[in-house]
């Protein structure tokens, strides 16, 4: 006999950082799989260490990992585990990253300015990972920054669901933020069934990140619910702003969905003191009890994720789970 025929299998095997384990683990609980258990410790020096504890060679492996606060201790850390299963032999790779890091820089606006997007891009090529899966880009054209496949995800579904069902009966309008943001915007009216459509004029200083000026509000807002949408919500000055500008436009009420939530001081007293009556986000990324709020709603992006993980595995269409929409 001149071959030897082995049985085809294939194998899923999920693997979570230390990011947000709770995620990982409620994505297994759908899937009917638990993350592979390892070793992840740091040295005196702050050096990571990641080793799993069982056999990993010719598994289709998919590592999530939830970049939060501490953005480039998470990285490396991801980095450092699809190297440990590239070196373990790993069929295929998956890199789960519910929140993109850097995804905000990905273009030069001045001279002498980084694309840190495409880097991690290339750092997460180098170290082994044959595709991305991630949610809601705050660019989609980051995609390009990859070789490999892309499944870009969409939580709009879950927010419109969501705010549908709470606010049913009531005239509502979707405002973008800034007009970076109408493109998303224009989707959302679309899934509302077609409601009006406003966003802010805003300005912002390039010297100074996180400092938003807004000026004025272009649309039909009088005496609807003015629904913010965003991809992320990071120390709350765009929104909070847009909340006033819409409330002295005589709004009735403002809502706010976004995908992200990123958080960072004082984003939290902001919206404490803000005139938003509910934020609603999902849990992408964690909140520590610091961060809750009485007017924070927090939907589960994990059965989404355990979807897109389960169509990879079986050489699906993850592009069927948004009826086409990339």
């Amino acid at each position: 006999m001149g071959s030897i025929v082995a049985e085809n299998r294939k194998s899923l095997m999920l693997f979570s950082g230390s990011g947000f384990p709770e995620l990982a683990k409620e994505i297994g609980e759908v899937l009917g799989v638990a993350p592979t258990p390892s070793d992840s410790y740091e040295f005196a020096n702050g050096e990571i260490f990641v080793r799993f504890k069982e056999s990993v060679r010719g598994s289709d492996a998919f590592v999530v990992q939830s970049v939060t606060h501490g953005v480039n201790k998470w990285v490396m850390e991801t980095l450092i585990m699809v190297d440990a299963l590239k070196r373990g032999s790993a069929k295929r790779i998956t890199v789960v990253l519910p929140f993109y890091p850097y995804s905000r820089q990905d273009k030069k606006h001045r001279g002498r300015e980084p694309i840190s997007a495409r880097l991690v891009a290339d750092l997460l090529k180098t170290a082994g990972a044959n595709r991305i899966l991630t949610v809601d880009l705050h660019t989609a054209q980051i995609q390009g920054f990859f070789d490999g496949p892309v499944d870009h995800l969409f939580a709009m579904d879950i927010l419109a669901e969501y705010v549908q069902r709470k606010y049913a009966g009531r005239p509502m309008t979707v405002v973008a933020p800034d007009s970076g943001r109408v493109r998303v915007a224009e989707r959302w009216t679309d899934r509302l069934g077609g409601c009006p459509l406003a966003f802010i004029h805003k300005t912002r200083d390039p010297m100074k990140p996180n400092q938003v000026v807004a000026n004025r509000v272009v649309g039909d807002v009088e005496g609807r619910v003015c629904l913010i949408v965003d991809d992320m919500i990071d120390t709350g000055g765009t929104i909070c702003k847009a909340a006033e500008i819409l409330h002295e436009s005589k709004a009735a009420d403002v809502v706010v969905a976004s995908t992200h939530a990123l958080l960072s001081d004082p984003a939290t007293e902001r919206l404490k003191n803000s005139r938003i009556s509910e934020v609603v986000v999902t849990n992408t990324l964690p909140l520590t009890p610091e961060k809750q709020l009485d007017k924070l709603t927090v939907l589960s992006i994990a059965p989404l994720l355990a979807r897109a993980i389960r169509e990879v595995f079986d050489d699906g269409s993850v592009t069927t789970l948004f009826g086409g929409l990339s």
